[in-house]
């Protein structure tokens, strides 16, 4: 069977370091057309309709963009951590301030209130992938509050074999992340943080490491209810990539705000992404389009403490996955939380248009 074709019971794929180019391109295999690329190839042997999931799973699981047309191989770092997070679509930039998991929006939502925090999260992605995240917060009076959290993302398991189809047992794929942030109170309102995060990504015998910051700061007004906040994330160095060409690490500039209605109980929350590239990738549809790929709105009701429902939507998400002209929500999340003695738990589905992913976090004070 030619190498690069795609057929109904075999799709075969390029092997590191050209991996990430085909995360950011898989659509050459369903055309027909081939790339020049190493000599060995990974054979998947899955149904079709199977692999046109993980071929868009490839493409949209998170933005594969670091700078306008530059593909990374650590842009698994998007993808939304906690349920409760994805249930908003993402826009958890400007919920302060006892979410665990916040901080790896912005360090600075790293608050008191968040003192002993433990939470674990698992996200079922398409066909055998999945994801994970543990943290654990504490607070050091006078000096701040401090958050560790390991992140994984696992891509399954997957035959290998060369041109010839000859088969020489299997590989696998996976993404690690470990995180060390801190966040303190600086004057008035006003609050800072910053993360550290050590990368690990491999596939098959390849490796590639980044050394990632994220800096942030937050204006929160709890009488009103409102919290303003601004990050730089996954700005640093690569140590090393998975191939010739150097990966790039997947900056985001964020902006959000955040507030809980006074007569209404509805938290609305807005979060603009992505900013510094802005005007750097073509969009259809004017400047009200271009304006709405940068934004994330989430909206969250609780008429009672012990129980939270959550809608979220991401246009540029919803560009990326909406597969026909029909009424689609591919972009949409939608979750539920619940707080009984001490004790969290959040559900958030996702919409992929043609499917969808389920992610549940649970967490409590220890």
């Amino acid at each position: 069977m030619p190498a690069g074709a795609f057929w109904p019971s075999e799709l075969s794929l390029p092997i590191a370091p050209d991996f990430k180019a085909y995360a950011a391109d898989p659509f050459p295999y369903v055309t027909g057309r081939t790339w020049a690329t190493h000599r060995h190839r990974m054979h998947i042997h899955r149904p079709a309709r199977v692999f046109c999931a993980v071929l868009i799973a490839g493409t949209f699981c998170f933005p594969a963009t670091a700078q306008s047309g530059q593909a990374t191989g650590f842009a698994f770092m998007r993808i939304e951590p906690t349920a409760r997070g994805a249930a908003l679509g993402g826009s958890l930039s400007a919920v302060c301030c006892d979410d665990a998991g916040a901080f790896l929006y912005n360090p600075a939502l790293l608050h008191e209130a968040s003192d002993r925090n433990f939470a674990a999260s698992y996200l079922k992605h398409l066909h055998d992938m999945s994801a994970g995240f543990v943290t654990y917060s504490r607070t050091f009076a006078p000096y701040g509050t401090a958050a560790v959290g390991v992140r994984f993302f696992y891509y399954g398991t997957f035959e290998r074999a060369d041109q010839a189809g000859q088969r020489s047992g299997t590989f696998s794929a996976s993404d690690v992340v470990f995180t060390l942030g801190a966040g303190r109170h600086y004057a008035g309102n006003f609050r800072f943080g910053v993360n550290v995060h050590l990368v690990h990504s491999s596939v098959d015998r390849f490796s590639a490491q980044a050394l990632l910051f994220d800096v942030g700061v937050a204006y929160h007004e709890p009488v009103g209810q409102l919290t303003a906040t601004a990050s730089l994330n996954n700005v640093g160095m690569v140590l090393s990539s998975l191939g010739n060409t150097a990966d790039e690490a997947p900056i985001d500039l964020r902006l959000a705000i955040g507030k809980r209605l006074r007569y209404v109980p509805l938290r609305l929350s807005l979060t603009a992404y992505n900013l510094h590239d802005i005007g750097r990738t073509p969009q259809s549809g004017g400047t009200a389009a271009a304006i709405a790929s940068h934004a994330i709105v989430g909206l969250e009701f609780q008429v009672i403490s012990a129980f939270a429902l959550r809608l979220g939507y991401n246009h540029r998400r919803h560009q990326n996955l909406t597969s026909s002209s029909r009424l689609d929500i591919a972009g949409a999340g939608v979750g539920f939380g619940l707080r009984i003695r001490g004790f969290t738990l959040d559900y958030a589905y996702s919409s992929w248009s043609f499917a969808g992913l389920h992610q549940f976090t649970a967490g409590t004070r220890i």
